[in-house]
């Protein structure tokens, strides 16, 4: 089968993004997706995207990781989705859109994208570390000299010796200013450092303001990729109207044979 796919891409985090509205992708074959995410044999992404139909709402939004498997919500990738579903007309300049989690709201303004992520009502602060869910799970470290730190090694370990098989995405956090963070992210299911990760950005600047390193409510948060935002309300310790906030640009358009 010769497939049409599109290539975007957040502050460096990368997706193939598919147009599957007449639902013929066989997204049930993870050796295809991992083929195509692969960087060496394939298109290389750090994850794949289908767009499909939704009774309700927009569109429908389907994330599998680069190893193939089906995976929770991903920040960037539904920034990337939005300006994709922008592009070929689906919505204008604000949509609201199904996906793993439930129910997203976005904008869309001269190439930047405002998510609206899901409410944050637990965070778990443990010995050294924060723990949680901004519609994927997430590690969150506090870390000097983040430019040497071994994000690789170190985030590889967190993720298989605490979390098991399963997995957490382990973010590592450095302070810049009182309303700036920097942060590296190993992802799950890429298995490995991406320049970028939405819904990590999200819990960084959650985790950083419910450690009190910060009073802000609009955090500026410094990827490997570019500079993502986040904006949230807070609620007797829930986190409410969160919303993630930078680029995804279109890379290019191709034809693969799978």
């Amino acid at each position: 089968m010769n497939l049409e796919f599109y290539k975007y891409q957040g502050t460096g985090n990368d997706f193939v993004l598919i147009d599957n509205r007449i639902s013929f992708f066989p997204k049930d074959n993870h050796i295809i997706i991992n083929r195509l995410c692969d960087r060496h044999f394939g298109v290389g992404a750090d994850g794949l995207i289908l767009l499909e139909n939704d009774e309700d709402t927009d569109f429908k939004m389907v994330y599998f990781n680069a190893d193939g498997n089906e995976s929770t919500m991903c920040g960037n990738g539904g920034r990337c989705i939005v300006a994709f579903a922008n592009k070929l007309g689906v919505i204008k300049n604000k949509t609201t859109f199904n996906a793993t989690d439930g129910l997203h709201y976005a904008t869309i303004n001269n190439g930047i994208i405002s998510l609206q992520m899901i409410d944050v009502n637990e965070v778990e602060q443990k010995n050294g570390y924060v723990f949680t869910d901004t519609g994927s799970p997430h590690h969150v470290e506090l870390v000097n000299n983040i430019d040497s730190y071994d994000v690789f090694n170190k985030g590889r370990q967190i993720r298989n010796d605490i979390y098991g098989t399963e997995g957490s995405n382990v973010n590592f956090v450095e302070q810049i200013n009182s309303n700036s963070f920097r942060i590296r992210t190993y992802e799950r299911g890429v298995e490995n450092e991406t320049l970028a990760c939405g819904t990590g950005a999200t819990a960084a600047a959650i985790a950083m303001h419910n450690m009190r390193k910060t009073k802000d409510k609009n955090i500026n948060i410094k990827v490997e990729g570019g500079q993502l935002s986040i904006s949230f309300d807070v609620e007797e310790q829930s986190y409410k109207n969160v919303f993630l906030t930078g680029p995804a640009q279109f890379v290019f358009k191709g034809q693969i044979e799978i």
